[in-house]
């Protein structure tokens, strides 16, 4: 790891995370409700579909600040500093459910490496 990717102060010791700011797109907040569920996660850009960490929240916090680290992880394999490469993704469900539904808002960004920070995430997109 390279001095410019330290974990941050304030990270788990030996772990690895991503920060940075979430919003959703001007276009876009008609569309939410302030109870709607959040959902922000960091996937691996090559490998496992299942999230390496995961947030929740809700649109009546957006914007807001975001941390994601291993303490989040899903699985103690799969953690952000087990990965080269990582997408941050976050999601707007109405019903809460983990799996995305059609129409739930999103948006992504990335890929980033672990030690990231100031990551711009913005809602934007709606599934299909």
């Amino acid at each position: 790891r390279s001095a410019g990717q330290a974990a941050p102060a304030g990270a788990p010791s030996g772990g690895a995370s991503v920060s940075g700011r979430l919003d959703i797109a001007p276009s876009f907040k008609g569309k939410a409700a302030p109870g709607d569920t959040v959902f922000i996660f960091a996937r691996a850009a090559q490998g496992p579909r299942m999230p390496l960490a995961i947030k929740r929240a809700h649109v009546s916090d957006l914007p807001m600040d975001f941390t994601l680290d291993d303490s989040m992880a899903m699985s103690p394999e799969l953690k952000l500093s087990n990965f080269g490469d990582i997408n941050i993704g976050a999601r707007i469900s109405k019903t809460g459910n983990a799996m995305p539904q059609s129409g739930d808002l999103r948006g992504t960004a990335g890929p980033v490496k672990p030690g990231a920070k100031g990551i711009k995430l913005t809602i934007d997109d709606a599934v299909p």
